[in-house]
């Protein structure tokens, strides 16, 4: 028998495995009783285990007793234009939460294409702008969302970064972020921003520093990317956490922009993978928007073809129903009350226990996670010690228990 010719990857470069999905390899692999993980961002009750919404339950229900003899077929390249519509209403209405009225008509310069969940969303705009708006740059916050820069490198967009957390204080550096934005930014670099509930961070700007941030880009022309994935989630109120994206979308002169969509948090449907990518245009003909759509829905084609039609049926047939919506907002209610009755219970019990440092930040954050300011020698200690696992930066999912 001859000897085996060499491999043509022998010599592929390393690369660096995804912290969180290595620290759950970690975490299962782990025998100890008392084990916690806080690092998924996975919301989980007072049992440890997730929490499939209440009303995503009754909607399944629902589907599974209809039968839909076309349930499985393929959806169309740009996605399911009722979910879409409803997701786009979801994100840029103000008026979702009324009682008379739980949404409205959204213009016709929004081009919306169905999405592979957040990460999709934001890996389809990146790839659509690198090769159409060709920026020389993109800004990404100090820290933000790790797949944030793989996603952005993979499209050969050099990276930047602005300002955003203050160690020493651990709060947003607002100034540190606008006087690097204003000294090196250029028109058309892209900037990438957190709609709500900054990951991993869990601080927001006001609603003055919002309108600040928005002023500049409007003054600079930068391409605000908005990531849009705990609307709802970490507030309870859909409305309240989509104001940045709606103040942005009402500018004028009116400013183009993006904004990725995740529904993993907000319905609970981390597997799923339900999301939309919207870019919201100056040019609202339908000649240009069906050369957007056209080209959105080629790199769809070539990526993944079509978006799985389960999540998105469940979110779509929700949202189109005024007594579901309620459901759902009295479900990411008890969700977001919970994570800042948790938020307080790990407080006062830091400070019961006179840990050395001010831990007011835990109750100022919002959101899923917690910035806790531990260092990685900490978390370190943590997870070999005491089985506790949270990422190296010190980072935690609140609800993450399990």
């Amino acid at each position: 028998m001859g000897s085996m010719p060499p491999s043509l990857f022998s010599s592929l470069p390393e690369v660096a495995k995804d912290e969180v999905f290595s620290l759950m390899a970690q975490y299962h692999a782990d025998t100890d009783p008392n084990r916690v993980n806080l690092g998924a961002g996975v919301y989980c009750c007072d049992e440890g285990k997730s929490w499939p919404l209440r009303v995503v339950g009754q909607v399944e229900k629902n589907l599974h007793e209809l039968q839909d003899i076309g349930r499985h077929d393929y959806l169309a390249i740009e996605g399911d234009p009722r979910f879409l519509a409803v997701a786009r209403d979801l994100l840029f209405s103000s008026a979702f939460e009324s009682e008379d009225d739980l949404r409205r008509s959204t213009d016709s310069r929004i081009v919306s294409v169905q999405t592979i969940s957040g990460t999709g969303a934001n890996h389809i705009g990146a790839r659509f702008l690198a090769e159409n708006l060709r920026p020389r740059r993109v800004w990404l916050s100090n820290p933000t969302w790790a797949n944030h820069h793989a996603i952005w490198e993979s499209v050969g967009v050099p990276v930047r970064e602005y300002p955003y957390y203050n160690k020493d204080s651990r709060t947003l550096d607002f100034d540190a972020m606008i006087a690097t934005l204003e000294r090196e930014a250029q028109s058309e670099d892209v900037i990438v921003l957190h709609a709500c509930a900054h990951n991993p961070t869990g601080i927001d700007p006001s609603h003055d520093q919002w309108m600040a941030i928005a002023e500049l880009c409007q003054r600079k022309q930068l391409f605000p990317f908005f990531d849009s994935a705990y609307q709802g989630f970490a507030s309870g109120s859909p409305v309240q956490d989509a104001w940045a994206v709606c103040h942005f979308y009402g500018l004028q002169p009116p400013v183009e922009m993006c904004v990725a969509q995740s529904f993993s948090k907000n319905f609970g449907l981390y597997g799923q993978r339900a999301g939309a990518f919207h870019l919201v245009m100056n040019d609202p003909s339908y000649a240009a928007r069906d050369t957007v759509l056209a080209n959105l829905s080629h790199l769809i084609r070539s990526e993944y073809s079509v978006s799985p039609r389960y999540g998105s049926t469940i979110i779509k047939t929700v949202l189109e129903s005024k007594s579901l919506s309620k459901e759902w907002l009295a479900d990411l209610k008890t969700i977001s009350g919970r994570i800042k009755s948790m938020r307080a219970a790990l407080y006062d019990e830091l400070c019961r226990l006179k840990t050395p440092g001010s831990w007011v930040h835990i109750v100022d954050q919002i959101g899923m996670f917690s910035y806790t300011g531990l260092s990685a020698t900490e978390v370190e200690i943590l997870r070999k010690q005491f089985h506790i696992y949270m990422l190296s930066s010190g980072r935690i999912s609140v609800a993450g228990r399990e």
